[in-house]
Protein backbone atom coordinates (compact mmCIF):
# COMPACT_ATOMS: atom_id res chain seq x y z
CA UNK A 1 0.00 0.00 0.00
CA UNK A 2 1.67 3.08 -0.96
CA UNK A 3 0.19 6.36 1.16
CA UNK A 4 1.70 9.78 -0.18
CA UNK A 5 2.63 12.31 2.30
CA UNK A 6 3.74 15.90 1.61
CA UNK A 7 7.40 15.53 2.72
CA UNK A 8 8.16 19.48 3.62
CA UNK A 9 4.25 19.56 5.75
CA UNK A 10 3.76 16.00 5.92
CA UNK A 11 -0.08 15.71 7.25
CA UNK A 12 -1.06 14.73 10.53
CA UNK A 13 -4.10 12.86 10.28
CA UNK A 14 -1.78 10.97 7.63
CA UNK A 15 0.80 10.20 10.16
CA UNK A 16 -1.18 8.99 12.53
CA UNK A 17 -2.93 6.36 10.67
CA UNK A 18 0.82 5.47 9.91
CA UNK A 19 1.37 5.81 13.46
CA UNK A 20 -1.52 3.02 14.51
CA UNK A 21 -0.37 0.82 11.58
CA UNK A 22 3.15 0.38 14.12
CA UNK A 23 1.35 0.24 17.05
CA UNK A 24 -0.17 -3.07 15.44
CA UNK A 25 3.13 -4.76 14.05
CA UNK A 26 3.78 -3.08 10.96
CA UNK A 27 6.49 -2.77 9.00
CA UNK A 28 7.03 0.49 6.83
CA UNK A 29 8.89 1.94 4.68
CA UNK A 30 9.40 5.59 5.02
CA UNK A 31 11.59 8.85 3.65
CA UNK A 32 14.90 9.81 5.72
CA UNK A 33 16.97 12.34 4.56
CA UNK A 34 19.51 9.58 3.24
CA UNK A 35 17.23 7.41 0.96
CA UNK A 36 14.22 5.12 1.79
CA UNK A 37 13.99 3.43 4.63
CA UNK A 38 12.42 0.21 6.24
CA UNK A 39 11.46 0.17 10.08
CA UNK A 40 9.11 -0.33 12.52
CA UNK A 41 8.48 0.69 16.71
CA UNK A 42 11.30 0.28 18.27
CA UNK A 43 9.48 -1.54 21.41
CA UNK A 44 7.74 -3.91 18.60
CA UNK A 45 9.84 -7.57 19.34
CA UNK A 46 7.39 -8.94 17.04
CA UNK A 47 7.87 -6.25 13.69
CA UNK A 48 11.79 -6.43 14.29
CA UNK A 49 11.77 -10.13 13.92
CA UNK A 50 10.02 -9.70 10.66
CA UNK A 51 12.52 -7.09 9.47
CA UNK A 52 15.57 -9.46 10.33
CA UNK A 53 13.59 -11.98 8.56
CA UNK A 54 13.25 -9.42 5.49
CA UNK A 55 16.70 -8.26 5.28
CA UNK A 56 18.52 -11.89 6.61
CA UNK A 57 20.14 -10.28 9.12
CA UNK A 58 22.14 -12.41 11.48
CA UNK A 59 21.22 -11.25 15.29
CA UNK A 60 24.48 -9.92 16.21
CA UNK A 61 24.24 -7.35 13.75
CA UNK A 62 21.22 -4.64 15.13
CA UNK A 63 19.72 -2.55 12.82
CA UNK A 64 20.23 1.84 14.23
CA UNK A 65 17.26 3.04 15.26
CA UNK A 66 16.19 6.78 15.13
CA UNK A 67 14.97 9.57 17.68
CA UNK A 68 13.06 12.26 17.81
CA UNK A 69 15.49 14.86 19.11
CA UNK A 70 19.13 14.94 21.20
CA UNK A 71 16.98 14.88 24.27
CA UNK A 72 15.11 11.71 22.74
CA UNK A 73 18.97 9.99 22.43
CA UNK A 74 19.26 10.24 25.91
CA UNK A 75 16.87 8.23 26.60
CA UNK A 76 18.31 5.35 24.92
CA UNK A 77 22.01 5.92 25.06
CA UNK A 78 24.93 7.05 27.35
CA UNK A 79 25.65 10.72 25.89
CA UNK A 80 28.74 12.19 27.33
CA UNK A 81 29.84 15.79 27.48
CA UNK A 82 32.40 15.62 24.35
CA UNK A 83 29.44 13.28 22.67
CA UNK A 84 26.81 15.83 23.56
CA UNK A 85 28.39 18.88 22.18
CA UNK A 86 29.96 16.95 18.96
CA UNK A 87 26.31 15.92 18.26
CA UNK A 88 24.07 19.12 18.86
CA UNK A 89 26.43 20.68 16.06
CA UNK A 90 25.40 17.56 13.65
CA UNK A 91 21.73 17.06 14.41
CA UNK A 92 19.53 16.40 13.20
CA UNK A 93 21.36 15.45 9.60
CA UNK A 94 22.69 12.44 8.15
CA UNK A 95 24.77 10.71 10.62
CA UNK A 96 24.70 7.27 12.55
CA UNK A 97 26.52 8.04 15.87
CA UNK A 98 27.36 4.81 17.95
CA UNK A 99 26.74 4.79 21.61
CA UNK A 100 26.69 2.86 24.91
CA UNK A 101 23.14 1.94 25.08
CA UNK A 102 20.44 2.18 28.35
CA UNK A 103 18.59 -0.54 29.42
CA UNK A 104 15.77 0.76 27.59
CA UNK A 105 17.03 -0.30 24.45
CA UNK A 106 15.76 -4.21 23.41
CA UNK A 107 18.05 -6.88 23.97
CA UNK A 108 17.82 -7.47 20.27
CA UNK A 109 18.90 -3.67 19.07
CA UNK A 110 22.11 -3.94 21.15
CA UNK A 111 25.38 -4.83 20.22
CA UNK A 112 27.22 -7.42 21.67
CA UNK A 113 29.22 -4.44 23.43
CA UNK A 114 25.88 -2.67 24.14
CA UNK A 115 26.68 -0.41 22.09
CA UNK A 116 23.65 1.38 19.83
CA UNK A 117 23.64 2.55 16.36
CA UNK A 118 21.40 5.80 16.75
CA UNK A 119 20.27 8.86 14.38
CA UNK A 120 17.90 12.36 14.47
CA UNK A 121 16.92 12.56 10.78
CA UNK A 122 16.22 15.74 9.07
CA UNK A 123 13.67 14.82 6.79
CA UNK A 124 9.85 16.76 8.54
CA UNK A 125 8.40 13.44 7.86
CA UNK A 126 10.68 10.82 9.53
CA UNK A 127 10.33 13.41 12.77
CA UNK A 128 6.65 13.87 12.83
CA UNK A 129 6.46 9.89 12.58
CA UNK A 130 8.95 9.59 15.64
CA UNK A 131 7.27 12.23 17.53
CA UNK A 132 3.26 10.94 17.31
CA UNK A 133 4.45 7.46 17.77
CA UNK A 134 6.23 8.42 21.21
CA UNK A 135 9.00 5.71 20.56
CA UNK A 136 12.03 5.68 18.36
CA UNK A 137 11.71 3.98 14.69
CA UNK A 138 14.35 1.58 13.89
CA UNK A 139 16.16 2.38 10.96
CA UNK A 140 17.82 0.14 8.07
CA UNK A 141 17.88 0.77 4.01
CA UNK A 142 15.02 -0.50 1.86
CA UNK A 143 17.76 -2.95 0.09
CA UNK A 144 17.80 -6.18 -0.17
CA UNK A 145 21.29 -8.41 -0.91
CA UNK A 146 23.05 -6.70 -3.27
CA UNK A 147 20.65 -4.88 -5.15
CA UNK A 148 20.85 -1.21 -5.91
CA UNK A 149 18.94 1.20 -2.84
CA UNK A 150 15.67 2.00 -4.75
CA UNK A 151 14.97 5.78 -5.13
CA UNK A 152 11.34 6.19 -5.81
CA UNK A 153 8.15 4.67 -4.09
CA UNK A 154 7.33 3.15 -7.11
CA UNK A 155 10.22 0.85 -7.22
CA UNK A 156 9.95 0.16 -3.73
CA UNK A 157 6.55 -1.20 -4.58
CA UNK A 158 7.76 -3.13 -7.12
CA UNK A 159 10.79 -4.23 -5.40
CA UNK A 160 9.03 -5.09 -1.72
CA UNK A 161 5.85 -5.70 -2.68
CA UNK A 162 3.81 -7.44 0.02
CA UNK A 163 6.22 -8.34 2.07
CA UNK A 164 5.87 -4.79 3.83
CA UNK A 165 2.92 -3.30 5.27
CA UNK A 166 3.23 0.33 4.03
CA UNK A 167 5.06 2.23 1.69
CA UNK A 168 4.61 6.09 2.54
CA UNK A 169 5.63 8.19 -0.75
CA UNK A 170 7.72 11.35 -0.14
CA UNK A 171 8.67 11.82 -3.37
CA UNK A 172 11.79 10.55 -4.94
CA UNK A 173 15.21 10.67 -2.46
CA UNK A 174 18.86 9.36 -4.22
CA UNK A 175 20.54 6.87 -1.76
CA UNK A 176 23.03 8.16 0.19
CA UNK A 177 24.18 6.45 3.24
CA UNK A 178 24.45 8.29 6.39
CA UNK A 179 28.41 8.84 7.92
CA UNK A 180 28.94 6.68 10.95
CA UNK A 181 30.59 8.46 13.84
CA UNK A 182 31.65 6.28 17.10
CA UNK A 183 31.05 8.39 20.39
CA UNK A 184 32.17 5.69 22.72
CA UNK A 185 34.90 6.94 23.78
CA UNK A 186 36.26 10.87 24.18
CA UNK A 187 38.06 10.65 21.23
CA UNK A 188 35.65 10.28 18.07
CA UNK A 189 36.10 7.41 15.45
CA UNK A 190 34.59 8.17 11.73
CA UNK A 191 33.51 4.14 10.82
CA UNK A 192 31.92 5.19 7.45
CA UNK A 193 32.30 8.43 5.41
CA UNK A 194 28.50 9.24 4.21
CA UNK A 195 26.64 11.80 3.62
CA UNK A 196 27.16 14.87 5.80
CA UNK A 197 30.74 16.25 6.62
CA UNK A 198 33.23 14.20 9.14
CA UNK A 199 35.76 16.54 9.49
CA UNK A 200 34.35 17.72 13.21
CA UNK A 201 35.28 14.49 14.21
CA UNK A 202 38.66 13.73 12.35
Amino acid sequence: MLLEINPINPQLRLIEQVVKLLKNDAVICYPTDTGYGIGCDLMNQKAIKSIMQLKRRPKDKPFSFMCSDLTDISQYAHVSNTAYRLMKKSLPGPYTFVLPGTKLVPKVMASKQKTVGIRVPAHPICRLLIKTLGNPIVNTSAQLDDEEAPSEPFQIEQYLGNRIDLIIDGGPIFPDPSSVIDLTSDTPEVLRVGKGDVTPYR
